[in-house]
């Protein structure tokens, strides 16, 4: 890169398909692409977290049937 200006330009990665369907093709990323992620589990957990198990229906107290 002799251009300084060249410095400065970002590319997207190459695609797969066209219009709705076009998606970046998985063979050509990589880590300078920004791909790894190794925490995405645990911001997906603290993103949604899992409700409450049900409790089960208490049977110290009569139920009306």
């Amino acid at each position: 890169m002799t251009d300084p200006l060249e410095q400065a330009v970002s590319r997207a990665p190459a695609t797969l398909g066209e219009g709705c369907l076009s998606r970046y093709d998985p063979d050509a990323l990589g880590p300078e692409d920004g791909t790894e992620f190794p925490d995405a589990a645990a911001l997906w957990r603290a993103l949604h977290p899992l409700p409450p198990p049900e409790s089960a229906p208490d049977e110290s107290t009569p139920s009306e049937t």
